[in-house]
C-alpha cells in the first residue's frame, strides 16, 4: 500500500495544466484553461482547467477531480495505477507501507545509455561518420550519443548489472519474439530519447553496418509515446519559453546541428509525422511554430499535413522547405547560418503553403481539375475561423486562375448553431449571489461562522444544495467544482463587503417574507401580527447596517 505522506509530496508536485496538457490540447481562456471534453462528444469546449485550484471540471457531462483523477478516467486505471504512472512521469519514487514494494523505477535505460557512450569511444567508424557530419564532442556529452554493439554483448551487459531481462523489455530496449531475447538496437550509433522531464524513455539507431533501416526508434511502451514528444524537448524548453518560438524538423542530426549553430529551440518528431497529441506540449509557453522539413515528397507531404494541424489549431508560424536535397543540418555543416536564420524568420505562413500545395498538386489548365482544386481549397478553409475564411478565398482565388475565377465562387455556409454560450448551462436558473456566496464559503471558510449567525440553507432559492456541500467541505463534488472554476464567479475578498452583500440579500428575503405574510388568510389575527413585527423589526436593523439572527 502507497504510504499518504508519498502521496501528498506527488500531490504537491503535480502541475494540473501539465497533465491534463499531456493528453489534450488546452487553450487559455483567462485565469483558466479550456478544452473540447475529452470524456463526452461536444462540439464547443466545456472543459475547464483551474491551475489556482487545480481541478478540472466539464459543464456537460459533469466530470471533475484532480490530476489523479485525470489519469484515472483516461487511461482507465485505478487509484494505485494511477500513482505510478504520474510518479514515473515527474521522476518520483512512491514510498510503500510493505517494504518488498518500495524500489525505485528501473534505471536500466539510464546505465545503457551510459554504457553506450563508453563504447562510442572504442568505435570508429561511429566517431568517425559523426565528425563528417559535423558534430562536436560537446554535442555528443550534450546529447548523450553512443553505441549499441551486438545484440549478445547488450544482452550480457544487461544482466551484468543485475537488471532483469523483462525490466529491458518493458522499457522497449529488448525485444522476445519465439522464446528468445534480443536487442533492439544493434551496431547503430545511438540517441537518447527524453520525457519532457528528462527521463531518457528510449533510443534512436543510426545504423553504420548498412542495415536495411537506416534509422529505428524504440516501441511504443508505458513511458514512450512517439506521438507525445519531441526529440530534445527537455533541451529546447528553456529557449522556447524565453523566445516564443520552437523549430521542428525530422531528425535528430537537424537538431543536434542547430543547437550548435545557435538554435537552441529545435526539436524533431521521433520517425512520426505530426499528430494532433503533439498540439498539447507544442502549446506549452505558446510558441511560433517554424516547421523545418525537407524538400522531397515525403517531406513536402509531412510539412502539408503538419500545417494543416497547426493552423486548425490557430498556431502562429510557417513552413521552411529545404530545397536540392538540403536540410538544416547540411546548412550549418556548410557554414550558411546567416541565411538559415533568414529563413527562419520568414517561413511560409502556413495557410498559405496549405493552399499553395493544394494548388500544385492539380493541373489548373483542366477546367475540371481546377473545379476539384477549388472544393479541396474551400473545404480546408471552412476548418479555419470565418475572419480567415474571408481573408484567404481572394488569396485562393487568385491563385485558381486571377479573373478567370471570383471569391463569390467561394462558398462558406455558416454554422448558425455554435453554442456561445456562458460557461453555466442555459437550461438550469443560476443565481449569481447565491453561486457569490458559496464560492465566499470555499475561499474563505473563516467567514462560515458570520454567514451563519444570520442565514442558513432554507434561504436560498436556487442552491441550497451547493450551500451544503461548500459548508461540509465537499470540494471533490462536481456542482462545487462547476462553481470553483467559473471565472465569472468571483468571492467576496472582506468581512466589510460580506457584512454589505449579506445586509441587502437578508433585507429582501425578509421584505419577501413580510409581504407572504400579510397576504396569509389561514393563520390567526395575533399570531400574523407578531410576525409582522418580528420581521419589520428585523428589517428596520438592516436599514440601520445591522446584521440579524436568523431562527427557523
Amino acid at each position: 500500500m502507497i504510504t499518504q505522506d508519498s502521496i501528498d509530496t506527488l500531490k504537491s508536485r503535480l502541475d494540473i495544466v501539465d497533465v491534463v496538457g499531456s493528453y489534450i490540447e488546452l487553450k487559455k481562456a483567462g485565469a483558466n484553461f479550456k478544452a473540447p471534453c475529452p470524456f463526452h462528444d461536444e462540439n464547443s469546449p466545456s472543459f475547464v482547467v483551474s491551475p489556482a485550484k487545480g481541478i478540472y471540471h466539464c459543464f456537460g457531462c459533469g466530470a471533475g477531480g484532480d490530476s489523479i483523477k485525470f489519469v484515472m478516467e483516461y487511461e482507465k486505471l485505478n487509484y494505485p495505477e494511477a500513482l505510478e504512472k504520474l510518479a514515473d512521469s515527474y521522476n518520483f519514487t512512491l514510498t510503500h507501507t510493505d517494504n518488498k514494494h518500495n524500489k525505485p523505477r528501473s534505471q536500466v535505460m539510464d546505465k545503457l545509455n551510459e554504457w553506450y557512450q563508453n563504447l562510442l569511444t572504442t568505435k570508429q567508424e561511429a566517431l568517425e561518420y559523426i565528425k563528417e557530419r559535423g558534430i562536436y564532442e560537446s554535442s555528443i556529452e550534450k546529447f548523450g550519443i553512443g553505441y549499441a554493439p551486438d545484440s549478445n554483448s547488450t544482452l550480457n551487459y544487461i544482466n551484468s548489472q543485475g537488471f532483469l531481462l523483462s525490466e529491458a523489455i518493458d522499457m522497449g530496449v529488448v525485444g522476445y519474439d519465439g522464446g528468445r531475447s534480443f536487442a533492439r538496437f544493434i551496431e547503430r550509433i545511438t540517441f537518447p530519447i527524453h520525457s519532457a522531464n528528462g527521463s531518457i524513455v528510449g533510443f534512436g539507431g543510426r545504423t553504420i553496418t548498412g542495415h536495411q533501416a537506416k534509422y529505428v526508434n524504440s516501441p511504443e511502451t508505458a513511458y514512450y509515446n512517439k506521438s507525445r514528444l519531441l526529440y530534445a524537448y527537455h533541451h529546447a524548453k528553456q529557449t522556447l519559453y524565453k523566445t516564443k518560438e520552437i523549430i521542428i524538423t525530422e531528425g535528430y542530426l537537424d537538431v543536434i546541428m542547430l543547437h550548435q549553430a545557435g538554435f537552441t529551440n529545435a526539436v524533431a518528431t521521433l520517425g512520426t509525422a505530426l499528430t494532433p497529441q503533439h498540439l498539447p506540449l507544442l502549446r506549452k509557453g505558446e510558441p511560433r511554430v517554424v516547421m523545418a522539413y525537407d524538400g522531397d515528397s515525403a517531406g513536402r507531404a509531412a510539412a502539408l499535413k503538419a500545417s494543416k494541424l497547426l493552423s486548425v489549431g490557430g498556431f502562429r508560424g510557417g513552413v521552411i522547405i529545404f530545397s536540392d536535397g538540403e536540410d538544416p543540418a547540411d546548412m550549418v555543416q556548410k557554414g550558411a547560418i546567416d541565411e538559415l536564420a533568414t529563413m527562419i524568420r520568414k517561413p511560409k505562413p502556413f495557410i498559405e503553403f496549405v493552399l499553395e500545395e493544394l494548388l500544385s498538386l492539380y493541373d489548373l489548365r483542366d477546367p475540371k481539375a481546377k473545379e476539384e482544386c477549388m472544393q479541396e481549397g474551400v473545404a480546408y478553409l471552412k476548418t479555419l475561423s470565418p475572419i480567415l475564411q474571408e481573408e484567404y478565398k481572394t488569396f485562393l482565388a487568385s491563385r485558381l486562375g486571377g479573373l478567370g475565377v471570383s471569391p463569390s465562387l467561394l462558398k462558406f455556409s455558416q454554422d448558425t448553431n455554435q453554442n456561445n454560450s456562458p460557461l453555466m448551462q442555459k437550461n438550469t436558473h443560476k443565481d449569481m449571489w447565491e453561486l457569490t456566496l458559496i464560492k465566499t464559503i470555499l475561499e474563505h471558510p473563516e467567514f462560515i461562522d458570520q454567514i451563519l449567525d444570520v442565514l442558513d440553507a432554507s434561504l436560498l432559492q436556487f442552491h441550497s444544495r451547493e450551500f451544503v456541500l461548500a459548508l461540509q467541505g465537499r470540494v471533490d463534488e462536481p456542482a462545487l467544482m462547476a462553481i470553483i472554476v467559473d471565472d465569472k464567479i468571483q468571492a467576496l475578498k472582506d468581512e466589510d463587503a460580506l457584512k454589505n452583500e449579506l445586509i441587502a440579500f437578508l433585507s429582501k428575503y425578509y421584505e419577501r417574507e413580510l409581504r407572504t405574510i400579510n397576504n396569509q388568510s389561514s393563520i390567526p389575527f395575533e399570531k400574523k401580527a407578531f410576525n409582522i413585527r418580528k420581521i419589520r423589526d428585523k428589517i428596520a436593523k438592516l436599514k440601520k447596517g445591522e446584521l440579524v439572527a436568523f431562527k427557523s
